[in-house]
């Protein structure tokens, strides 16, 4: 590009889109990079997912969410983050993947599959849906092991198994159970995770309470075969017939994405930045959004992580000065 830009922000999710508001709102001169379609983890939740968070709480810039029910769909919010996008005239580049980010000079040389840009400033609002936490078992690599759900139709009336006892795996055991399928479920912990929903925890629990679906307390998965599933329980180990496996063991943001850049992680794999500005230790490179959590994704949700936008277009505004 002949000039540079003042700000790219790379990914195209709730808070990058924020981002790029704010932008615009002061006048730099910005671009997304966005490597799928804009809000692209939202595109890939569960068809029938809904959100924990009212639609009030995940607006931006103004622009009024309206849904139908109290808890806004994955539809409408796809939807709404279009017209948000349409409302300010987003300048935003999809399906372009960034490949490098190095530092010359005082400015930054950001690569991308398509081409190469110049930014003064950087932000990373990357999140973390991309990258599956595995369990690292025999028989993980196999074709009926899913670590992402879409809809529950084609797993009708077969006997699937459901890793974990947060919300992703809650939802996807009962989207499971009610179109037929038999539902086992293999759980860490000796409860279902009290985070869950509060207006899906009780239909769990009963459904667990009356067998519809099986539950397995303090087990593990060992080994995963291609007709059965093999399971630690404080009983001793057992094996049970199974046709599909949904690991829903979690994501985490790209750190190797994060280490190539040059940005700092600690021993925990969790990115070092300045609490107050979002500031990385490489000057002028921001984070924003759930990439800021490390391992530990439910502490930043689309909700309390909106305010980054501001915090850090403010912080570019006065470093600009």
């Amino acid at each position: 590009m002949t000039k540079p830009l003042d700000v790219l922000i790379i990914g195209a999710g709730p808070v990058g889109l924020a981002c790029g508001i704010e932008a615009k709102k002061h006048g730099l001169n910005y671009l997304l990079i966005e490597k799928g379609s804009i809000v692209n983890s939202i595109f890939n939740y569960p068809t029938n997912m809904t959100f924990f968070s009212t639609s009030e709480k995940i607006e931006l810039g103004n622009v009024p969410f309206v849904s139908h029910g109290i808890k806004p769909t994955r539809r409408e919010a796809l939807e709404y983050y279009r017209r948000v996008k349409n409302a300010y005239d987003l300048n935003i580049n999809t399906y372009e993947k960034v490949i490098k980010v190095e530092k010359e000079n005082d400015v930054y040389k950001v690569t991308s599959d398509k081409d190469i840009y110049i930014a003064k400033y950087i932000i990373v609002a990357t999140g973390y849906y991309d990258n599956a936490n595995y369990m690292n078992i025999k028989g993980e690599d196999l074709t009926k092991v899913k670590h992402y759900f879409d809809e529950p139709h084609p797993y009708a009336y077969h006997k699937t198994l459901v890793i974990g006892a947060g919300n992703s795996a809650v939802d996807v055991a009962l989207e499971l159970f009610r179109v037929g399928a038999e539902v086992t479920m293999v759980i860490r912990e000796n409860e279902i995770k009290p985070s869950i929903k509060y207006w899906v925890k009780p239909d769990i629990e009963n459904r667990i309470s009356e067998n519809s679906i099986n539950a397995f307390f303090n087990s593990r998965v060992e080994e995963i075969k291609e007709k059965s599933v093999l399971i630690k329980t404080p009983d001793g180990d057992i094996e049970i017939d199974n046709d599909f496996v949904f690991a829903m063991t979690g994501y985490h943001p790209d750190f190797e994405f994060l280490k190539k850049i040059g940005i700092d992680l600690d021993e925990n794999n969790t990115p070092v930045f300045d609490k107050r500005s979002y500031e990385t230790n490489l000057q002028g490179l921001y984070l924003a959004g759930v990439v800021c959590s490390g391992k530990n994704t439910d502490k930043y949700f689309i909700e309390n992580s909106i305010e980054h936008a501001e915090i850090i277009i403010r912080h570019i505004l006065n470093s600009k000065k």
